[in-house]
């Protein structure tokens, strides 16, 4: 293969350069005071808070540790997400928009105690953060961010340019961020946990809870957890307790690629304002500096040919930076909510002792931490200061209802497009590692056929809430347009809300 060219696979650098213990799955039924679900950045930063209180806690995930969106991250930790705080003091008013700010910062203050007290070698460097643009439509919105910083007391700086090399027309900075290695980090708090004795399980999918006393997890194999309190951290929450959580956010895909630049990297994490996102920043791996490049974000299931975004994104650091070896290429999954504040709390008042933590719009390494210190705070019954604004029962009128109807209009509209979508090619014209929407026996099904020649047939109709799936080149999955969930090519789900597989079609030539 060409070192220049897109990897065939996916694979993120995270796992490409650190081994993660592997774990069993439950095979009993167990109690603890606490149990964890999910065993992503949320899930294990919550059970090590809750392990250093001494509280009986245990950790499950339906497939690897660390494999979901935390080890597909790019890893910044930092408070400056965008475009964000201008736009939260119109809606939500200076206070809180301040608060939104200070928990960020808690979390990444979080995050540096959690390194320094464990003496974690995980690649952690203070950077400083730009939000540039170079669109002159932008202006203006970049202004008031830095007006936005000014007003909330953060310490910014407005710029006319970037360090050279990197092309843009303004930009504000953030001093005092920060970037790290994901997965060498939880590996290190995943160490600490098994050190407590803290049981961990693996491929243990939890399927529903009866509420009560106590609480009760009931897992696909038929097996149950007996604990006090749930924290929910798989992403999309498993147990909805008629939350309509589905209805209430939104999923999009992202890319990423890590490349060795042929020119140097100044230093710095970078994001820009416009559409398509650019992101980028340097991460030191295997002895070498490499640059990791991503953005191309669009809704799950909607965004045409998935190989493509790579390609894009390769266009781009080709031009920017030159490229003397492509490294790897991954994508990744988020949700956003309907005000673009994470759901962090009870999943209903009438359940106040089941926790989610959810919704993160691509800012998880400091999201998660603030999910990880509000759920100990709730159970230890300590104060508080974020617990209000995360709430996820909270509602503003401005945008939350704008933004609820937009995205059920848009699962509305692809529900119904889905069902009178034409073929995408006849199924005797599938080329090797390819997948396509075709029709067998007169009806709409989703084929994909290996190197070998092996041909897996599906029902394109997902499980959830009967969208059609769309074939995902990329990762070599079917993705859920309407709601994010997705399935391997075999049919297995990758990602909820779907809790069951497609279902597979028996088919003779």
């Amino acid at each position: 293969m060409n070192e220049k060219s897109i990897p065939h696979y996916p694979e993120p650098i995270w796992r490409k350069t650190v081994s993660l213990p592997r774990f069993p799955s439950l095979q009993e039924d167990i109690e603890a005071d606490v149990a964890v679900a999910g065993a992503g950045m949320a899930g294990i930063v919550t059970a090590y808070l809750l392990a250093k209180e001494g509280i009986k806690t245990v950790l499950f995930d339906a497939g690897e540790i660390a494999n979901g969106t935390s080890g597909h991250t790019t890893a910044k930790i930092t408070a400056q997400h965008g475009l964000i705080y201008d736009e939260l003091i119109q809606h939500i008013g200076i206070e809180r928009a301040g608060l939104y700010y200070k928990a960020n910062e808690a979390a990444a203050s979080l995050i540096e105690n959690i390194i320094r007290e464990n003496d974690i070698s995980c690649s952690f460097s203070h950077q400083v953060a730009f939000l540039y643009t170079n669109s002159d439509d932008y202006f203006e919105k970049l202004e008031k961010e830095m007006r936005a910083y000014d007003t909330l007391g953060i310490h910014g700086e407005w710029l006319d340019r970037l360090p050279d090399g990197i092309p843009a027309k303004k930009a504000v900075k953030m001093e005092r961020q920060a970037q790290f290695h994901p997965l060498s980090y939880l590996k290190a708090l995943v160490e600490f946990l098994m050190e407590k004795q803290v049981p961990i399980f693996e491929n243990t999918t939890a399927k529903d809870i009866e509420y009560g006393n106590p609480i009760k997890i009931k897992t696909e194999k038929g097996h149950t957890i007996s604990c006090n309190y749930v924290c929910i951290c798989t992403h999309y929450p498993f147990y909805d307790a008629k939350g309509l959580y589905f209805s209430r956010m939104y999923p999009e895909r992202s890319y990423l690629i890590a490349v060795k630049p042929e020119k140097p990297f100044p230093g710095g994490m970078y994001i820009n304002t416009e559409q398509p996102t650019r992101s980028f920043r340097e991460v030191e791996a295997e002895a070498e500096k490499l640059l990791l490049v991503g953005g191309e974000n669009h809704k799950t299931g909607q965004g045409g040919p998935m190989i493509r975004h790579y390609e894009v994104l390769q266009e781009f650091a080709k031009k920017t930076f030159g490229i003397e070896t492509f490294y790897c290429r991954w994508s990744a999954q988020d949700l956003t909510t309907l005000d673009k504040i994470p759901y962090i709390g009870p999943v209903t008042k009438m359940e106040p002792n089941v926790f989610i933590a959810t919704g993160f719009r691509k800012w998880g390494m400091t999201g998660t931490h603030v999910a990880a210190l509000i759920m100990r705070d709730l159970i230890l019954q300590k104060e508080n200061p974020y617990v209000e604004m995360f709430a996820p029962q909270r509602f503003e009128a401005d945008p939350m209802v704008k933004n609820f109807v937009s995205a059920n209009m848009d699962v509305a509209e692809h529900l119904v497009k889905g069902k009178f979508d034409l073929p995408d090619k006849p199924l005797e014209q599938l080329e090797p590692d390819e997948g396509a929407v075709v029709r067998i026996n007169g009806k709409r099904a989703g084929a994909y056929k290996d190197n070998e020649g092996n041909i897996y047939l599906l029902d394109t109709t997902c499980t959830h809430m009967g969208c059609e799936v769309k074939w995902n080149s990329g990762e070599r999955t079917w993705d859920c347009p309407c709601h994010g969930s997705r399935f391997s090519f075999t049919g297995e789900v990758v990602e909820g809300p779907a809790k069951d597989p497609l279902t597979k079609i028996e088919y003779q030539e």
